[in-house]
């Protein structure tokens, strides 16, 4: 017995390492899938060398440059108070990078803990998990985004604290339906029938079978966290003067939109880029890991 579940174990690890090289293929054939791939790798080049990369400190003031249009001395123009908008742009990508990460990071790692626990031993572990994930899930995401930022006070720790907080349950929910169906699967029953310890059994064979559903989720959040955090830092909740993060500088340069154009849609241009390239790596995320729509492509 012991001796048959090893050999499936080895065969269903050989068929997800041929999963991921026909994905891989498949990445490399989709131009869209490429271009998202690209944005999102350019952003994480501005971010780690914003400091070499960006001509003027972020923080900079010179009242005598203030409002200047777009020029070869500032690309991008300046700001009200002679701020050099290139420059806030490109370490605007730390922050945007660093929220995405976390938050993103931070749900994954609670959901699934969350979802596990809550699918593999069921009772009122479960309901008392899913009806917690049902009370923040009523709400609209934004909502009760800004109603928790309020409360903690506004700054960019609290907004990361606040979407962490209604994020969790997508990946809960996700992560127990996907349990819900391994755990009655064949060789999962004969583990547990021949004594394998439950904690083996959730890190050798539960674990590894929820890493796609719940990366495909990651994916396709990546441009909502995005846009959520941008949101909250708009209307004062989140980043605060002089931080250079693109929603805050949105929210400045809004005053100046009608003769300072540039003010404003840069840092609006960097967050639309940035949204099109996590939302297209998130859809081929999607069209790779998740098998149902793999193989009715073929």
């Amino acid at each position: 017995m012991h001796l048959s579940i090893r050999e499936s174990d080895t065969k269903r690890r050989s068929s997800r390492d041929s999963e991921w090289r026909r994905g891989l293929r498949s990445l490399q054939r989709s131009p869209l899938a490429v271009l998202g791939l690209v944005i999102i790798g350019f952003l994480v080049v501005l971010a780690i060398f914003a400091p070499s990369l960006a001509p003027y400190s972020p923080t900079k003031m010179s009242l005598s440059e203030r409002l200047s249009p777009p020029s070869s001395t500032h690309i991008f123009g300046t700001d009200d108070v002679g701020r050099d908008i290139l420059s806030r742009v490109i370490y605007g990508s730390r922050i945007s990078l660093r929220i995405c990460t976390l938050v993103v990071g931070l749900t994954i790692g609670i959901g699934t803990i969350l979802g596990i626990i809550s699918g593999y031993w069921g009772g009122w572990i479960d309901e008392l998990i899913m009806r917690i994930s049902d009370v923040f899930l009523a709400f609209p995401a934004l909502i009760l985004a800004m109603a928790i930022a309020a409360a903690l006070g506004p700054s960019l720790e609290n907004v990361i604290i606040a979407m962490v907080v209604i994020w969790w349950p997508r990946y809960a929910r996700v992560t127990r339906g996907q349990v819900l169906v391994l755990r009655e699967i064949d060789y999962i029953v004969a583990a547990r029938a021949v004594g394998v310890h439950e904690s083996r059994i959730i890190m050798r064979h539960i674990l590894p079978n929820c890493v796609s559903p719940v990366l495909i989720q990651a994916t396709l959040d990546l441009g909502e966290v995005l846009l959520t955090a941008a949101t909250l830092s708009f209307i004062g909740f989140g980043a605060q003067p002089p931080t250079p993060e693109w929603g805050a500088m949105i929210s400045l340069g809004r005053n100046y939109l009608r003769d300072n154009w540039w003010y404003a849609t840069f840092p609006g241009l960097a967050i639309l880029v940035t949204v099109i390239g996590f939302n297209l790596l998130g859809d081929a995320a999607r069209d790779i890991l998740d098998p149902r729509l793999r193989h009715g492509a073929r």
